[in-house]
């Protein structure tokens, strides 16, 4: 059964939150059943820093006052990239991801963006199909040599 979550509010990250945030992404990273030294060769890949609040587009999912997800997209031109998109294991199901990935869109958009390009981890891949992302290629992982993950893109006009 899908926990119910209250009112979904989607606001700014700040840095005072990242320590938390990184701890959330990888919680949602195992859900996928990664073992540990899987997470720690991601760890640093994963992990969002001061620079990225500055320099791309970082917003928080939460429900009363409990983050619930995190996404983070960066627009180059008329191309936008979702760089993680990571959703705590107890708020899977509610929604939350949905909503972060209409956000990232938003932004993109606004940005200039005409398309959503998404390196997804294999096991999240049939999310993004969902929500009408369709298969690209594949991309190198940046932090397991040999690893191939789904490229997707998702156009937004």
């Amino acid at each position: 059964m899908t926990p119910s979550i209250g009112q979904l509010q989607i606001r700014t990250a700040h840095r005072a939150e990242l320590d938390l945030l990184n701890e959330l992404i990888l919680r949602s990273k195992a859900v996928w059943g990664y073992d540990e030294a899987f997470l720690a060769a991601c760890k640093d890949e994963l992990r969002l820093r001061r620079r990225d609040l500055k320099e791309t587009s970082v917003a928080i999912a939460e429900s009363d006052s409990r983050p619930l997800g995190v996404v983070q997209v960066k627009t180059f031109e008329q191309e936008a990239e979702l760089l993680k998109l990571f959703i705590a294991p107890e708020a899977m199901g509610t929604g939350t991801g949905r909503a972060l990935f209409k956000w990232a869109c938003g932004v993109a958009l606004e940005d200039g963006a005409e398309s959503l390009v998404i390196d997804s981890d294999p096991d999240a891949a049939p999310f993004y199909r969902h929500m009408g992302a369709c298969d690209i290629g594949l991309a190198p992982s940046g932090s397991i040599p040999g690893r191939m993950l789904p490229m997707l893109a998702y156009a937004l006009k």
